[in-house]
Parts: C-alpha cells; sequence; structure tokens
C-alpha cells in the first residue's frame, strides 16, 4: 500500500471471455476516459481485468472501471477493499456492478454475488431493454454532481442493481423506472426485485460511500456499442420505432452531465 498521493490512475475495461467485447464498445469507453485524465496530466495504466490490480494500486490512487464480465476474485476484492480503506479512491462505472452469472434451469442464468460487490456496495441484477429515461440529481452538494443540471435525459440500460447498505452510502442520482416490464422475457432470472426502493418506482442510478480514508463512487450509466460490438437484440420503442437497435449508441457518453460527472469524479479520485 502507498501512504502517499501519486497523482496516478489505473483503469480496468473489458469484457469476458478475454478478447470478447460482452456487448460493449470498450475502446471507445476507455479512449474518452484516457482522455479526460490526460487532460489534468494523470498518469494511468492500464488492464482488461483484474488479475494483476494489487500491482498496479500499490503506485495509484484512482481506480476507474468499466467491465462487462470481468469481476475480483475474493483476494483481489480483499486487497481492494484494504486499499480504498488506506485512502484509494475507485471510480465505478456501468457494468462494473456486474460479475459471474450461473445456470438456474430452463435456459436461464441468474448473477452471483460476490465478494466484489460487497467492496464496491452495489450489486447488478437485470436490466430490461435500452430505453429513454430521465435521471434525477438529488444530491448537488456532493463534489462529483457539482455543476450537474437538477434532471438529465439519456437512453441507455436501465439497470437495475441492488445497493448494500443503504443507509451507509450517499445517494446522488435516481431515476423512476419502475418494475421490470419485460422480466421472463428479457435479461436475467432475479426472483425478488431487491434493487427497487420502497416506493416501487425508483432506482438509484448513481452513489458514493466512504471506506475508510477513501471511498466509493458508482454510476449505472455508460452503455456504448458499434455494429461490432452490439448484443442488444431489439431496444424499447421511446428508443426507435419498432424497437430497432441503432447500429452506433453513445447518447450518454455525449451528455454534458455525465462528462460533467466523470470530470468531477477524477477529480474527487486523485486530489487530496
Amino acid at each position: 500500500m502507498t501512504a502517499t498521493r501519486t497523482g496516478r490512475a489505473h483503469f480496468v475495461a473489458g469484457g469476458f471471455p478475454p478478447g470478447q467485447m460482452a456487448g460493449h464498445d470498450h475502446d471507445y469507453a476507455r479512449l474518452r476516459v484516457l482522455e479526460m485524465l490526460k487532460e489534468r496530466d494523470i498518469h494511468t495504466g492500464t488492464a482488461n481485468d483484474f488479475t494483476d490490480v494489487a500491482k498496479w494500486l500499490h503506485v495509484s490512487d484512482l481506480l476507474i472501471t468499466y467491465t462487462a464480465g470481468p469481476f475480483m476474485a475474493d483476494a483481489e476484492a480483499e486487497y481492494v477493499d484494504n486499499w480504498l480503506k488506506e485512502g484509494g479512491r475507485w471510480l465505478a462505472l456501468h457494468g462494473s456492478s456486474g460479475g459471474k452469472a450461473a445456470r438456474v434451469g430452463n435456459g436461464k442464468r441468474a448473477m452471483v454475488k460476490m465478494q466484489h460487490h460487497e467492496v464496491l456496495g452495489g450489486f447488478f441484477i437485470s436490466h430490461p431493454p435500452v430505453r429513454k429515461f430521465k435521471v434525477d440529481v438529488v444530491n448537488s452538494e456532493h463534489q462529483v454532481t457539482k455543476g450537474l443540471p437538477a434532471s438529465f435525459e439519456t437512453i441507455d440500460e436501465p439497470y437495475m442493481v441492488e445497493v448494500l447498505d443503504l443507509d451507509k452510502v450517499t445517494v446522488l442520482m435516481t431515476s423512476e423506472l419502475g418494475p421490470d416490464p419485460t422480466y421472463g422475457t428479457f435479461g436475467f432470472d432475479y426472483g425478488e426485485d431487491t434493487a427497487l426502493l420502497p416506493d416501487g418506482k425508483t432506482r438509484v442510478i448513481a452513489y458514493t460511500k466512504d471506506v475508510g480514508k477513501g471511498g466509493v463512487t458508482y454510476i449505472t450509466l455508460g452503455h456504448c456499442h458499434t455494429p461490432s460490438t452490439n448484443g442488444q437484440t431489439y431496444v424499447d420503442e421511446s428508443v426507435a420505432p419498432g424497437g430497432k437497435t441503432p447500429l452506433n449508441l453513445k447518447v450518454t457518453w455525449e451528455e454534458p452531465a455525465f462528462e460533467q460527472f466523470l470530470r468531477n469524479a477524477i477529480e474527487w479520485g486523485v486530489g487530496s
């Protein structure tokens, strides 16, 4: 563990199995984030998964992740947890709350909660097809939401993420996405919808939490794909007539509020 601030970041972006995109344009996400880090002259290491995360976090202040499949093994998660407690910060994007899926019969799969999720503080259970929705910024006082509008619209995957220890996190953004209208026909099997808040309509889109001297900030947004990386067989009618999947999709990444959030979060991650 490093006891002093280094100003370095480490960025993990990739799909699973190795070499596969898993429905996301990781190259585009990687490029955009690296451009933002370069704006602040932050030296950054890169990787496709977490196999050597300890090697790089030892000399880094900030971990950034954009993954669709890769997750931390228990030993790696334990290292990251200790690194956070010593002052490290983790900016997790989109599929970082996913990981391993297990067969549960009838051709269905369900996500498996692991130590990775305990450290992150969030567990992805499923998502309906890509749709248009409004995001509400419910905490504008935090550093990572500085300068954001009260709300904004985007087109993205409406993630269903169970926030672990909800009373110990600071919720930053929400959306009134309501119950999953496609359960049983799209996405993963999850039984009880543990991601829906008690009001029956609201889901957490972004949160931050302290971990010792450090912390985690996670945002569910960030889907992007190209024709060669797309995994969406169809999308919601709010996106395109007839539910036809756009060949290219990066609406969230072109949304000024999301760009501002990322720049704020990078500053949060490397600041003293």
